[in-house]
């Protein structure tokens, strides 16, 4: 049984630094790989044929990794990488690539062996390292919303890219009639920084970028994937309760519900965008 101390993870999502962020992953995210039975840490892309969490979750790679042109990309940088599962399916995807994967958690880096075309670099979001146009593509996938100050990590991107390169984004936000009142459970449970499309957007253009693609997919992403949960909720609990305590898997339970309420009352959507330098032509 994983021991949980509540103030903890209160004081976590509170106050959302760096060293909390890396807390909250070392203790909540095996909830997502037990009930998925895999390594990804995304909420998914679902759709008629990617109905369940692995399938939804490798066709949100799938997607993003064609939003961001890896076909024709060689030296790309994934920032936040997780436990690295969607490198290794884009490795396999583009054999060309040479991914470079940024993750400031160490207790996740160290569990990952050598992988061929994937280097693996513990560093933070807001100081990559790479020398300035060194890389083509700077690629945030469900992790920009922890970066912080993110304003940092849209600058250091600017500085690594390459004149043609791209920066992509995949992000949970907020929308214009959001509130901390409306968004309920959520402002706790909500482990990160609730971006607002406007802020995020004009933070992007005051750093030098254009967007040349915005896709808002909220209801591939949250309607379905709190469908999956409450349609088996009875396999998922059994399974989380051998290694959390009950009360965990109750709130992860009214979560997912108010996320999708959430989600269908337009208070939350989540975000695809893809940004070029703005003196591209």
């Amino acid at each position: 049984m994983i021991s949980i101390n509540p103030i903890d993870v209160f004081l976590w999502t509170f106050r959302k630094n760096e060293k909390d962020v890396v807390n909250l992953y070392n203790t909540l995210s095996p909830v997502m790989q037990i009930a998925t039975g895999g390594s990804m840490l995304n909420f998914g892309y679902w759709s008629a044929n990617h109905s369940d969490p692995i399938s939804a979750q490798e066709n949100l790679c799938d997607v993003f990794g064609n939003l961001s042109e890896l076909s024709a990309a060689k030296n790309v940088i994934d920032v936040g990488s997780g436990l690295s599962a969607p490198s290794k399916l884009w490795r396999d995807s583009y054999p060309d690539l040479n991914l470079y994967d940024v993750n400031i958690n160490f207790q996740q880096l160290k569990f990952l062996k050598h992988e061929k075309n994937i280097e693996f670099l513990n560093s933070t979001s807001t100081k990559l390292p790479f020398a300035n146009n060194s890389v083509d593509r700077v690629l945030a996938l469900e992790s920009a919303q922890h970066f912080k100050p993110l304003d940092d990590f849209i600058s250091e991107s600017k500085r690594v890219l390459t004149k043609s390169g791209f920066l992509v984004m995949a992000v949970p936000i907020t929308l214009k009639n959001s509130s901390l009142s409306r968004l309920g459970l959520l402002k706790f449970t909500w482990s990160s920084e609730h971006y607002g499309l406007d802020y995020l957007k004009n933070l992007i253009s005051s750093n030098g970028f254009k967007i040349i693609d915005e896709t808002l997919i909220g209801t591939n992403v949250y309607d379905p994937l709190a469908d999956y949960y409450v349609q088996n909720r009875t396999s998922l609990r059994n399974k989380i309760l051998q290694h959390y305590p009950a009360y965990m898997e109750k709130i992860l339970y009214k979560s997912l519900l108010k996320m999708k309420k959430a989600s269908e009352e337009k208070i939350i959507d989540y975000v695809l965008l893809k940004c070029i330098l703005d003196d591209v032509s």
